[in-house]
């Protein structure tokens, strides 16, 4: 069964090259990565090109014209990893947020479930100590309070952005009818896996601050992704249709 790793990237040259060999280092057989970079004006985009040619063909570079958004990259990364024969599809940041040590736990699991959420926000789950109390408690009450109550989602981490995708899942949802292209995305899709009615796990996973460079999360962008939950619920209206959705209990090993 084959797993690709989408990794949008825009100026993520100072992270790329190690992130993409620790994910190729993996003990996950059949591995592979697609770089979806927007234009990049530091050099990530040479670079993956680069970095493809080494370790051809277990490295693709998608690359765009111009910043296109969050949601689109992803789009465009499933639809060309499904085209080249991805089963499994492992969505991540490129800057170490979202530990690669991670994917082969979610793809112990995946075979019961249709989605693994890394999820923050659960029994298990940590934030990086040196985020501060208000930006703890911003993130908290986006994703626990007010997601959550406007559109009814289940999911605890509903901003998540470290998740496995079977394949099938992605074509239950259709990636033509998403519309958020922004962080957003990650609640839209939140929302329609739910409406889908997958088998979702929450995995509680460690979040870390990005290790090299500024993160493009600013206070534009987290108010921008506030008002569009609501273009989410005029769209689809209120869920009719919940998923089952299970949290995963770290054992002593794992923590």
């Amino acid at each position: 069964m084959k797993t690709t790793v989408v990794i949008p990237t825009f100026n993520e040259a100072d992270n790329l090259r190690e992130i993409t060999t620790t994910l190729l280092n993996l003990p996950v057989s059949d591995l592979d990565i697609l770089v979806v970079d927007d234009e990049s004006t530091d050099g990530t985009g040479a670079l993956a090109d680069e970095l493809s040619r080494q370790v051809a063909p277990r490295l693709k570079v998608l690359h765009r014209p111009a910043k296109s958004g969050l949601g689109t990259a992803y789009i465009d990364g499933f639809t060309l990893a499904m085209e080249n024969g991805a089963d499994y599809l492992v969505q991540m940041d490129a800057d170490f947020s979202h530990s690669p040590d991670y994917v082969p736990r979610f793809l112990e699991r995946v075979d019961k479930y249709d989605l693994v959420v890394g999820s923050r926000y659960v029994p298990g789950g940590k934030l990086d100590e040196r985020w501060s109390f208000w930006r703890y408690l911003l993130s908290w009450w986006a994703n626990s309070v007010y997601v959550r109550l406007i559109l009814g989602l289940k999911v605890r981490d509903a901003t998540a952005g470290f998740k496995l995708w079977r394949r099938s899942a992605l074509e239950k949802i259709d990636l033509a009818r998403v519309r958020a292209n922004g962080y957003v995305f990650q609640v839209e899709m939140a929302y329609l896996s739910e409406q889908s009615g997958l088998r979702i796990l929450e995995y509680p996973i460690y979040f870390e601050d990005r290790r090299i460079g500024r993160s493009k999360m600013d206070m534009r962008v987290k108010w921008e992704a506030a008002l569009r939950v609501w273009e989410i619920r005029s769209r689809y209206g209120p869920l009719r249709k919940n998923a089952s959705i299970v949290t995963h209990q770290l054992e002593t090993s794992e923590k």
